[in-house]
């Protein structure tokens, strides 16, 4: 499509779209410009889902590395889910204690849930998600323990929210808060512990 300039040039000269170009262009240089218009409309978006993709995904990995080092310093600590403490526990004192993280979805996972909603069924970009939360608040519930000199958490239990609304119809979900919480307490006697 051909444009032609303003018969007067009182004002700034007109710039162009990409589409509408001024007298005497090629039709080489209007291909280039319909093309390059085509890659910024279509490609940008891949192009911002590959690059949430590979960050998210180094994020993530990065996450459950640091959670499984975590994890493997804190394996001898007890932490069960009984309602009572068991019988061959003799506690000096208790206190609660608790551990709590928020952890929000990528762009990228975000997409793909909104994608898989459509069709229904499983959101398995959700799960990874729930897991680093669930395991970081337990992580942090037994270091909350350990600081304050307890030797084990019985009466574990975890609570779930969805944070936020990432649409304005509240029906998206921008992230997690998990939150662990027991009762912490530390042994009458070393022996108690050991057995």
């Amino acid at each position: 499509m051909c444009a032609s300039p303003r018969a007067r040039f009182r004002r700034a000269p007109r710039s162009y779209s990409p589409t509408e170009l001024p007298c005497g262009s090629s039709d080489v240089e209007s291909t280039f410009y319909q093309v390059l218009e085509l890659v910024l409309n279509f490609g940008l978006p891949f192009l911002l889902l590959l690059v949430a993709y590979i960050v998210g995904t180094m994020l993530e990995k990065g996450h459950f590395r640091s959670i499984r080092k975590r994890e493997s310093e804190y394996a001898t600590f007890p932490v069960v889910t009984f309602d009572t403490m068991p019988d061959d526990w003799s506690a000096s004192s208790s206190t609660l204690v608790s551990g709590s993280v928020v952890i929000s979805l990528d762009y990228f996972k975000r997409v793909i849930a909104g994608l898989r909603a459509i069709v229904g069924g499983r959101i398995k970009t959700y799960e990874p998600l729930l897991e680093r939360a669930r395991r970081e608040a337990m992580l942090r519930m037994i270091e909350d323990a350990r600081r304050d000199g307890y030797d084990a958490i019985f009466n574990v239990r975890l609570e779930t929210s969805r944070l936020a609304n990432s649409r304005r119809d509240g029906k998206g979900t921008a992230g997690v808060e998990m939150l662990a919480f027991g009762t912490a307490v530390k042994f009458a006697s070393r022996f108690a512990r050991a057995q």
